[in-house]
């Protein structure tokens, strides 16, 4: 568990914070149709659960990532924090924990995926380091 100067606890998951993770992820529109999110959090609990992260002020989840390493690429998906403290520094809190963990495991970089309509968080990123490779994402549904 790890405190950060503003006042956010970030942790693991755990199975009580479901419900609140989700509600996060639809109230900051992360939750489109061809994606259930208990079956989303369902599967990341069998890949590296410990690189599920939630982040809590005064005991109220804030904020969630969900991070892997493939022994390859790092990633980080599913970033979210409650709108009413967008802005407060906790997306931030969160990328540098789940960038810690990931390096500790070995990762030599992070990958991540934005929708191109969404310039908000683009920008975030961007603010954090993040620039965009000059490659194309392809993608295949197997579900």
């Amino acid at each position: 568990m790890t405190t950060h100067p503003n006042p956010i606890t970030i942790r693991s998951f755990e199975p009580g914070d479901r419900a609140a993770v989700i509600r996060l992820w639809i109230e900051t529109g992360l939750v489109v149709p061809w994606n259930d999110p208990d079956r989303d959090i369902d599967i990341k609990l069998t890949q590296q659960p410990e690189l599920f992260l939630v982040g809590e002020e005064n005991g109220r989840l804030v904020a969630a990532a969900m991070a892997g390493f493939d022994g390859h690429r790092g990633w980080i998906n599913y970033l979210a924090v409650a709108p009413d403290r967008q802005g407060a520094g906790y997306g931030e809190a969160m990328v540098i924990e789940a960038e810690q963990r990931l390096k500790r495991l070995g990762c030599p970089k992070i990958n991540l995926q934005v929708r191109a309509s969404n310039t908000r968080v683009i920008g975030f990123y961007e603010h954090l380091g993040y620039k965009q490779d000059e490659v194309i994402s392809l993608g295949k549904r197997l579900t």
